[in-house]
């Protein structure tokens, strides 16, 4: 159940630890999946949810050497049911673990990156090792997660296919860089990718959704081609026979990973992620799409809309 609550203002952990006044928060699948199905750490109950934050530093213990009280962080951190989330007023993270925000973003826009920005970037970059003049297919390239991936498949160089449900996510897939727009309600994904490639199937493909979309992308990607997934699905042996036929590689991609065990250095490398990301808003080359903002009080409501899929870009909650 989720429900709005007191709790005492959190006090710094430890001398390298920030504590940050909130000013907004990034909703995101991962935590509708935790309120209905429980949390990493289901024995730390009750807990605040959500991964995403973005703030005002408001005091650093003596250690603290990256911030000062005053300057604006932004990070993902906690909402698993460790440390507590940012759907709150304060929270306390570790100042390695955050990046200074985005200069030319509000706190909303700001809370809206950390999540999907560290997951599209692990895809595409770590796990399935994107490079230029590559193809790529994007599943539900409108989506939180989607449209940062399109964007950064084109910083990279490479060419990029999006699956999308409309017209209109398909035509905010091409203003953000998509090559080939493919609506999944009017033609076979598989049947346009491999149109798209001359028959030979894109080099990377990168799946949001799972369940069915997953398990027929390999019949969408070439020999010796790399699929990455979001999500845990249970596919036929007809299926994995094709993609063990064609030696593609299947990796998965968990940015909580880090989070979860307690990884320190995996967690600076996302951090920099976020320095990296910070740079490309600067400079225009990344654009972040907030789709709707509620007030704190009503993150029930946005959890419903959420829930309801068909979403382009994220939602946040105002603090």
């Amino acid at each position: 159940m989720l429900r709005l609550g007191e709790v005492p203002t959190p006090e710094l952990p430890g001398p390298s630890h920030l504590r940050v006044r909130l000013k907004a928060a990034g909703v995101n699948p991962v935590d509708t999946k935790l309120r209905k199905n429980g949390t990493y750490f289901p024995e730390r109950l009750p807990t605040i949810l959500g991964c995403d934050g973005a703030g005002v530093v408001e005091s650093a213990g003596a250690a603290v050497t990256r911030f000062k009280a005053g300057d604006e962080v932004y990070f993902c951190h906690g909402g698993i049911g460790g440390a507590p989330g940012n759907y709150a007023e304060y929270t306390v993270i570790h100042e390695d673990y955050a990046a200074a925000k985005p200069k030319n973003l509000s706190f909303a826009q700001a809370a809206a990156v950390p999540l999907v920005l560290i997951t599209a970037w692990e895809a595409l970059f770590d796990r399935v090792a994107l490079q230029t003049g590559q193809t790529v297919l994007i599943h539900a390239a409108a989506g939180g997660v989607g449209h940062v991936a399109v964007q950064l498949a084109r910083h990279r160089g490479a060419r990029v296919a999006a699956t999308v449900s409309t017209p209109e996510k398909g035509q905010l897939a091409q203003r953000l860089g998509a090559e080939k727009i493919i609506d999944y309600h009017r033609e076979d994904f598989v049947q346009a990718a491999l149109a798209w490639t001359d028959g030979q199937g894109v080099d990377a493909l990168f799946d949001t959704v799972g369940a069915a979309t997953f398990c027929r992308s390999f019949a969408a990607a070439r020999v010796y081609g790399k699929i990455v997934t979001l999500l845990q699905s249970e596919c036929v042996a007809a299926e994995l026979k094709l993609a063990r036929t064609r030696n593609q590689s299947i990796h998965y991609e968990l940015m909580l990973t880090p989070m979860y065990l307690g990884m320190h250095d995996a967690l600076i490398a996302q951090r920099r992620i976020l320095e990296q990301g910070a740079s490309l808003i600067e400079q225009g080359q990344l654009e972040i799409l907030v789709n709707r903002t509620f007030p704190l009080e009503q993150a029930a409501a946005a959890h419903l809309l959420i829930e309801e899929g068909h979403t382009a870009g994220k939602i946040v909650l105002e603090i």
